[in-house]
């Protein structure tokens, strides 16, 4: 930040993403009407050309809720991620904040990364054609069971509870007005988006060891960025978790030198079939620590936001590191 001081700029919310995640929720649920009527065959095709694309689009919005990234109101933030998690059924918006956050600030400690596969995950899966469809096919699950490992981090509160309480009722309106093939809509759009479909090689590129043992997180630069709401810069996103969704490109514009000189993916289906296929890419193909550091279980990993902290206290001795980061965080956008 301080070769590129005009990343700084870039810090801040963006409340406008809240009319992408109603638009994109009032879709599927256009959709679901549109379809529940039709041959098992449509609902199956719109889902997967479709819905797919559209459930991974809320789940990108429900990734900028859990980093506040929408307002600067907290509770705002994970209604807005309740809102984006009801068509994909599953309750799962307020845990994933819970989980993903611990990802940014214990990446590959195995008893705090929910995005590590348990070790007998990987042993079932390997490195089999079969197994990594299987594994795709129903990662939703795969990922439902990590969390009995992850016994440090409370699994329920009030806000889980809204978050169950919010999808059972929609599941209950979308069957009672709709019918069941909407449901089946839904269900196939939310499976699709995450699993076996190229929308779900993402898994894969954000940090399984595709091309170098020694870079541990990579970015895709394709066009798919443009319907997935540029969840694909993930280099950027870890360096900068405080910039939004649409500011993202920004960084890697504002720093070539650096990020110009990380291996990348250019394109997802590329990466799905070479994971299927390539028997030299597994569930193994990660960095594990042992150590998770310093920080503690109660951190909140946001090393820009620490940068911007630390730069200003260096100018400023006498002022607390809690004033300078509330001083040094950037307008809503």
């Amino acid at each position: 930040m301080q070769q590129h001081p005009e990343v700084r700029k870039l810090i801040g919310k963006n409340k406008y993403t809240f009319f992408a995640v109603l638009g994109l929720v009032l879709l599927q649920v256009a959709l679901a009407w549109v379809v529940k009527d039709r041959s098992w065959w449509i609902v199956a095709g719109v889902a997967y050309l479709v819905g797919a694309f559209a459930d991974h689009s809320l789940f990108v919005m429900i990734h900028e809720c859990a980093h506040h990234l929408l307002f600067k109101n907290r509770a705002a933030n994970r209604l807005t991620g309740i809102l984006a998690n009801l068509p994909q059924l599953f309750p799962s918006s307020i845990s994933f904040e819970r989980y993903h956050i611990k990802h940014h600030s214990f990446q590959g400690v195995h008893e705090l990364d929910a995005d590590l596969p348990n070790r007998w995950e990987a042993k079932l899966i390997n490195n089999y054609f079969i197994g990594k469809v299987i594994w795709l096919l129903f990662y939703p699950l795969f990922q439902t069971f990590r969390i009995s490992r992850l016994r440090e981090i409370k699994p329920f509160d009030k806000w889980v509870a809204l978050n169950w309480v919010a999808c059972a009722v929609f599941i209950a309106a979308i069957w009672y007005f709709f019918g069941p093939k909407a449901i089946v809509y839904l269900l196939a759009s939310f499976f699709f988006s995450v699993g076996l479909h190229p929308l779900g090689a993402r898994w894969i590129q954000e940090h399984y060891l595709t091309h170098d043992d020694q870079q541990e997180t990579f970015s895709y630069y394709g066009v798919l960025n443009a319907v997935a709401f540029n969840v694909g810069y993930h280099n950027e996103h870890h360096d900068f978790p405080s910039i939004p969704w649409n500011k993202l490109p920004l960084i890697k514009k504002s720093a070539p030198d650096y990020y110009d000189t990380l291996a990348s993916h250019k394109s997802w289906t590329v990466l799905f079939f070479r994971f299927l296929f390539d028997k030299e890419i597994s569930l193994y193909s990660r960095i594990v620590r042992k150590e998770r550091g310093k920080v503690a279980l109660t951190d909140e990993s946001r090393p820009d936001m620490d940068l911007l902290a630390g730069q200003a206290q260096a100018h400023n001795p006498q002022q607390s590191p809690a004033g300078i980061a509330a001083a040094t965080t950037a307008p809503a956008l």
